[in-house]
């Protein structure tokens, strides 16, 4: 024994021997982030491209907030060019006592983890940190411009990847201006070909407006970035009531539990901050729930959200025992937030999130902080309106009633006119009630279901919206398809059971369409849904009740002529049939379902006239075939996947340069 670990001591000393401090490789400056770019914002995608835009905007708003600003001005150009200007006090201009030689806007634009947002003595609450953000964004940017508008006097410094190509210079005297304009671009060594997307810019700066309602801001871009679209190429973005006005304008027409909004703000003692609300309860169709922390967007929640859920459960439930309403013990947040829309915006000193990219807010004393403001506030509330009240517990009781309803029988008939029937959350169903001309379209995500939704024949068609990757059931337990909530709504939804349980005459829509978006990601999502009707439902593939919708990925306009182009090779095709040669087409990508809008969806995708459906077939004599394949690609069993890949390599080369 002595001698076998001797032997392996003396192997492990040998592979070490190139091992020395000469590989010990030290980055400095900004370098790290241009290093790994994912490590600082996420990745390289389009996410992690307006994660930049963001950053800046957030600490235009952050002077805002703090109460030096009262107006930002946001301009995107051709060629992927940014400009964010506020009228706030001006980033300082004046020698670092740390760094003598170095101005303050240096350090702030080329160092990380430096800033005014640390000591808490500048800003109160801030969602962007400079020195974190603005500096990463400096990093990732091919060029960056700054003007700095201060004590009446204007600086100006340019950087390239991070390094400041031109020195502080005093542009002169001004009168009339102040604060701090940044003008940059996305470097394409980092990010490729990808542009910031008008809309998503547009919806993100209308978001911020509605969060503060003290900044008015200011958007403009070139008319050719939006030609065609819905987007406005200027617009001047100011909303008095806030996030209540928010509500108005998102759910304008939707029949609502109560009267008016659940909406208030309540300062924290001790100046910790303070929180905002608006909350309504929708009578049919999906709810939402929006929050943020410091105006920065959490589509993944936080402790602000489980603050709040506390805060409404709790207060509700006490309300029901007032009211000796025994059955407002089984509420949940579950039956309480299913079919509530609203907007949660949390202002708080030194902000925790979950990484670069804040998607989740982690302060643990913001549960606290937000429970304790709301709970008085909705007692208050519930107490002082006893009809609204009433009408929001039994809304709510009836909504835990049909969860345990759900638990204990799992499927689904169709609703008659006898019997109120409940659905999936998230699903929009049609009108008619036979399933005779009807269709289910299966989306991939919030966004593109709202699409869909908009774009749809009420009567004939209904859209689930499903949350991104769906499990893959070749590979998974039978435990983990029976948890699995989004498998489980899409069996409701259909009405026909799965399994032993599954009955053919029970489905609810005469045609299941899947409905991804034009991309690899969405492939692989249709990939999973067919895997799932394959596995669990093969009678409707055999039935042909399952198809493939056919979303275009280009459109092309030119002349007042406008056509779409299902892929790369499509476009080819119709450049050359469709247009004059040397004819100026203009060639817009669309990025996802949710992008599009809801007119050209339907016009392309979802109008039986004029759209393309892919029928999901199975044939008798391939169903051996199938089923290997499916093993191969989809299974628990990697080394076939690699297998396939390895026999089929050069036959898959040569299909791509075909096309």
């Amino acid at each position: 024994m002595n001698d076998l670990f001797a032997r392996g001591g003396k192997g492990a000393a040998a592979a070490t021997d190139t091992y020395s401090a000469k590989d010990i490789e030290v980055l400095e400056g900004l370098e790290p982030v241009r290093r790994r770019p994912g490590m600082y914002i996420g990745g390289t995608d389009e996410n992690a491209l307006h994660h930049l835009a963001a950053e800046i905007i957030d600490n235009a708003m952050d002077e805002a907030v703090a109460g030096h600003a009262d107006r930002i001005e946001v301009t995107l150009e051709v060629g992927g060019w940014l400009t964010v200007r506020d009228n706030g006090r001006g980033i300082p201009v004046d020698p670092h006592p740390k760094f003598p030689k170095l101005s303050a806007l240096e350090v702030i634009l080329t160092t990380l983890h430096s800033g005014g947002k640390f000591s808490g003595k500048a800003y109160e609450t801030s969602g962007g940190l400079h020195g974190v953000g603005s500096s990463v964004v400096n990093a990732l940017s091919a060029r960056m411009e700054v003007e700095v508008a201060r004590d009446r006097t204007l600086w100006s410094q340019a950087y390239e990847r991070g390094k400041p190509v031109t020195k502080l210079r005093n542009a002169g005297a001004v009168h009339n201006r102040r604060g701090t304009s940044i003008r940059f671009q996305p470097d394409p060594e980092i990010f490729g070909k990808q542009h910031f997307s008008t809309a998503r810019l547009y919806r993100f700066c209308r978001s911020k407006a509605y969060l503060f309602k003290g900044v008015e801001i200011r958007w403009s871009c070139d008319p050719t970035l939006v030609a065609g679209s819905e987007t406005p190429a200027q617009a001047v973005l100011h909303f008095p009531g806030g996030l209540t006005d928010f509500l108005a304008s998102a759910l304008e027409g939707r029949a609502q539990v109560v009267p008016l909004p659940y909406a208030g703000e309540v300062e924290f003692p001790d100046r910790a901050g303070r929180v905002e609300w608006a909350l309504t309860w929708l009578e049919q169709g999906d709810g939402f729930l929006s929050t943020y922390a410091n105006t920065i967007p959490t589509p993944q929640g936080g402790t602000h959200e489980a603050g709040l859920r506390a805060a409404l459960v709790k207060g509700l439930r006490a309300y029901g025992e007032l009211k000796k309403e025994r059955r407002a013990a089984s509420v949940t947040a579950e039956d309480l937030f299913a079919g509530m829309a609203g907007m949660l915006s949390l202002f708080v000193r030194e902000p925790q999130f979950q990484g670069q990219t804040k998607d989740r807010l982690t302060s643990p004393e913001a549960a606290r902080l937000v429970e304790n403001a709301l709970r008085d506030h909705f007692d208050h509330w519930l107490t002082g309106d006893p009809t609204t009240a009433d009408n929001l517990l039994a809304f709510a009781i009836e909504r835990a009633e049909e969860r345990i309803r759900r638990r204990e029988q799992k499927d689904t008939p169709r609703k008659s006119a006898t019997r109120k029937l409940r659905l999936p959350g998230k699903l929009a169903d049609c009108a008619r009630e036979s399933a005779e001309g009807t269709e289910l379209f299966l989306v991939e995500g919030d966004s593109a279901g709202g699409s869909a939704k908009q774009a749809r024949d009420r009567e004939t068609q209904a859209v689930l919206p499903l949350r991104g990757k769906i499990l893959n059931v070749a590979s998974a337990s039978a435990d983990k398809l029976r948890q699995n909530q989004e498998l489980k709504d899409l069996i409701e939804a259909l009405g026909c059971g799965a399994g032993d349980r599954f009955d053919l005459a029970r489905l609810r829509y005469g045609r299941i369409v899947i409905m991804t978006d034009a991309d690899v990601d969405g492939a692989h999502i249709a990939a999973l849904l067919m895997t799932f009707f394959y596995k669990e439902l093969p009678e409707l593939v055999r039935q042909g009740r399952v198809f493939l919708a056919q979303p275009p990925l280009y459109r092309l306009q030119a002349g007042g002529k406008s056509i779409y182009a299902r892929d790369d090779a499509d476009r080819e095709r119709l450049l050359k049939r469709e247009f004059k040669p040397n004819q100026k087409v203009e060639v817009s990508r669309f990025k996802g379902l949710g992008e599009m809008p809801p007119a050209s969806l339907k016009e392309t995708t979802m109008d039986p006239k004029k759209r393309i459906l892919l029928k999901v077939v199975l044939p008798p004599e391939e169903r051996a075939r199938t089923a290997e394949l499916m093993e191969a690609l989809m299974g628990r069993k990697p080394e076939l996947r690699f297998k396939f890949i390895q026999d089929n390599a050069a036959r898959l080369d040569a299909e791509a340069v075909d096309a």
